[in-house]
Formats: C-alpha cells, sequence, structure tokens
C-alpha cells in the first residue's frame, strides 16, 4: 500500500470533509460523533472504526465502499507461470494409455 497504515484514515476524514465542505463542527452533529472525537481522527492521534469511518462518509453525503487490494505484478507472474507450464505440457510427446483396470470394490461370494 502507499499510505502508511496510519495516515489512510487521517486522509480520508481530510477528504470527506473537503468533498461534503461542511466544517469540522457540523460533520460532527450530523454523524453523531463528538467534536474532539472527530478531531482526533483527523489529527491522527485515534483510529476510527470501518463503523465509524461509515457513518462520517454517509452524514456527508457519501459511501464508503471498501474493495479487496489487487496484487497486480502477483496476477502477472502468476500468469507467466501458467503459460511456461502450458508449454511444457503441449511440449511433452503423445503417448495413449491403455485402458485402466480397476478392481471389484466387493468380491460377491456365493
Amino acid at each position: 500500500m502507499s499510505h502508511d497504515i496510519d495516515t489512510v484514515a487521517t486522509g480520508l476524514m481530510a477528504q470527506i470533509r473537503r468533498s461534503s465542505g461542511f466544517s469540522q463542527a457540523e460533520l460532527a452533529r450530523r454523524s453523531g460523533i463528538a467534536s474532539s472525537v472527530l478531531s482526533a481522527y483527523e489529527h491522527g492521534r485515534r483510529q476510527p472504526s470501518v463503523a465509524a469511518l461509515a457513518r462520517i462518509a454517509a452524514a456527508a453525503g457519501m459511501a464508503l465502499d471498501l474493495v479487496p487490494a489487487r496484487n497486480a505484478s502477483g496476477e502477472e507472474h502468476a500468469g507467466r507461470v501458467l503459460a511456461q507450464v502450458i508449454e511444457l505440457a503441449e511440449s511433452l510427446p503423445y503417448r495413449p494409455k491403455d485402458e485402466l483396470a480397476y478392481p471389484p470394490l466387493i468380491q460377491l461370494r456365493s
């Protein structure tokens, strides 16, 4: 991740307030969170829960959507490995196998 984990919430709070145009006091009132707590979130003195961030975003008329991080380099590497495996499998000589004979699962006695 490009952001330090401790600064993500701080940056998100600033973005929410900037986009909404609300003062800190107004956003606190609308979200039902104490102004001092909202201030602590914005200044990085406290870390809000995901539920608190979602509540603050909703109060500003926004939605907080969480999506899994995508590791593009890992996917690209996996694709290259898969291509190599397929290439190796295709280069193997084809030899048809004899039909498989399975032993009976049970033996019936008369």
